[in-house]
C-alpha cells in the first residue's frame, strides 16, 4: 500500500504543479471544476445521498452554480473576478462555523432529512468558495500562478511537518494532550504546531523566491499560519463525516490515497483563507 501511494503521488504531484504553473486560468479553472465536483460526488455520498440520480441532481445544481459565478463575473479586465472574491469571503465564513461545527461531534450525525441538509449545505460551502479562490489567487497579478502554487506547496508542507513531528514528538510538548480525540484520535498539538512551522518556513522561502517585498514577508508568514490551521480543519471536518457513516475512505478513485475528497479536504478550506489574507494583507 505504501508503494502504490507514493507511485500516486509522485504522479499527481508532477500533473498538479504543471497545471498550475502552465494552464491559463479558464483552463486551470475547468480542470479544478472537475477534480471539485469529484470530490463533491463522494462528500454527498458521506452525506447519506446514496441515490446515484439523487447525487447527480445535486452535482448539476453545484455546476450551475460555478457557471453562474463565471457568467456573472465577465468583465475587460480578466483579473478582476468580483463575485468570486464575495464567494471567497463567505466561504471564509463557513469555515469558521466549521470550527464550531468540530467543537460538537454529534451535530448533524444522525442519518435523518435534517442532517443531510446541513451536510449538503455545508458541501456547496466548502467546495465553491474553494474553487473561486482558486481562481482569485491564479488570475491575481503578478505572478498568480506561482501563489497559487506556492498555496498548495504550504498545506503538503503542513501534512509532512505534522506527520514526522507527530511521531517524533507527539505527547511530549501539550502534556499528552489530542487535537480531537473523537474525531481523528492519532492527530496531535505537537503535529499541528510542526506542520505550521515548517508551513511557515516554506512560505517566507516561496515568497521571495516568487519576488516578494522583504516588508511583505511577516504577512506571508501570518497568512501560512492561518492557512494551515484552516486546512486541519478542513481535514477534520471530511474525517468527521466519515465517521458519522463509518467509512474509513471518501472513496476508491486514487490507489493508495482514497477518493478525491481524501486529497483534497485540507485544500478546500486552505484556498479561501490564504487568497483574503492575499487581498487583505496585500502580498
Amino acid at each position: 500500500m505504501t508503494k502504490t501511494r507514493i507511485l500516486a503521488a509522485l504522479v499527481m504531484a508532477p500533473a498538479v504543479i504543471g497545471a498550475v504553473l502552465l494552464l491559463p486560468t479558464g483552463w486551470l479553472m475547468l480542470l479544478s471544476a472537475l477534480v471539485f465536483l469529484a470530490a463533491l460526488w463522494e462528500w454527498l455520498k458521506l452525506a447519506d445521498i446514496e441515490d446515484a440520480l439523487a447525487r447527480s441532481i445535486l452535482l448539476a445544481c453545484n455546476l450551475a452554480l460555478m457557471v453562474a459565478l463565471v457568467w456573472g463575473s465577465r468583465s475587460q479586465h480578466p483579473g478582476a473576478l468580483p463575485l468570486f472574491q464575495l464567494t471567497v469571503v463567505l466561504g471564509v465564513a463557513w469555515w469558521l462555523l466549521a470550527l464550531l461545527w468540530l467543537r460538537h461531534y454529534d451535530f448533524a450525525s444522525r442519518h435523518d432529512g435534517n442532517a443531510r441538509v446541513f451536510k449538503l449545505a455545508a458541501g456547496t460551502a466548502a467546495v465553491v468558495p474553494a474553487w473561486c479562490a482558486l481562481a482569485v489567487i491564479h488570475a491575481s497579478q503578478p505572478n498568480g500562478h506561482r501563489w497559487l502554487l506556492l498555496a498548495l506547496l504550504l498545506v503538503w508542507a503542513a501534512d509532512s511537518g505534522a506527520y514526522f513531528t507527530g511521531r517524533k514528538f507527539g505527547g511530549q510538548w501539550f502534556g499528552g494532550r489530542r487535537l480531537a480525540p473523537r474525531i481523528s484520535p492519532n492527530k496531535t498539538l505537537e503535529g499541528v504546531a510542526g506542520g505550521v512551522g515548517l508551513a511557515m518556513l516554506v512560505a517566507i522561502i516561496g515568497a521571495l523566491l516568487i519576488g516578494a517585498k522583504a516588508s511583505q514577508l511577516p504577512a506571508v508568514a501570518l497568512a501560512a499560519a492561518v492557512t494551515v490551521v484552516f486546512s486541519v480543519a478542513g481535514d477534520l471536518f471530511e474525517s468527521l463525516l466519515k465517521r458519522h457513516v463509518g467509512a474509513k475512505d471518501s472513496g476508491t478513485l486514487i490507489p493508495g490515497h482514497g477518493g478525491v475528497l481524501d486529497r483534497v479536504d485540507s485544500v478546500l478550506a486552505a484556498l479561501p483563507v490564504f487568497a483574503l489574507a492575499k487581498i487583505w494583507l496585500g502580498f
